[in-house]
């Protein structure tokens, strides 16, 4: 038998290393994430000793390192005072929801007026649909059910609503146009 002649090819054949579908790794994939991982690091220990200063750095460059290949494409942040004013807002309407949810759910439950809206999405990236989605279920009372792309829309379920065009223009205005204003998206 003629051994150019080989009835199987691809049992010579081993993996090639240059059809990877990985991106070539880069040292600080994430610099702005290591540095609030090495703050968020420091308070939640309570201490900046040079050892957990150490550690925070460590595991700032460490963790984002490792996970950089499910991040698909570095996120820019175009507007950084007003993600400061938003996080003022979702936290000013997180404690307002809670006394209106706490004032709702101690009177007559009768009076409730549960409903699903469909919110129709500007939006397209996947990380900001899933930061608004993540705002709009942090709020008391709301909680988002379903996002659908091909239809452009992001179904809410909402424990009490009067009027479903006020709600959506309500998430559309207060949480959307900034997200979309932030990441330009």
């Amino acid at each position: 038998m003629n051994p150019d002649s080989n009835p199987n090819p691809v049992s010579n054949a081993g993996p090639i290393a240059s059809e990877s579908p990985l991106k070539p790794r880069r040292w600080f994939p994430h610099k702005t994430l290591s540095v609030y991982m090495v703050i968020v690091w420091l308070l939640l220990n309570n201490s900046i000793s040079p050892g957990h200063i150490l550690l925070g750095a460590f595991l700032g460059w460490l963790i984002p390192w490792l996970t950089q290949a499910f991040w698909p494409e570095a996120l820019h942040i175009r507007k950084p005072l007003l993600v400061i004013k938003m996080a003022v807002i979702i936290f000013y309407d997180i404690i307002v929801a809670n006394l209106i949810l706490a004032a709702r759910i101690l009177g007559p439950v009768n009076k409730l007026q549960p409903a699903f809206v469909k919110v129709p999405l500007d939006i397209d990236h996947d990380f900001t649909i899933a930061l608004l989605a993540s705002i709009i279920s942090l709020t008391p009372g709301t909680v988002s059910a379903d996002v659908n792309k091909e239809s452009g829309y992001l179904l809410l379920h909402c424990l009490h609503v009067v009027d479903p065009e006020a709600e959506i223009r309500l998430v559309k205005e207060r949480y959307e146009a900034p997200l979309k204003e932030i990441f330009e998206c």
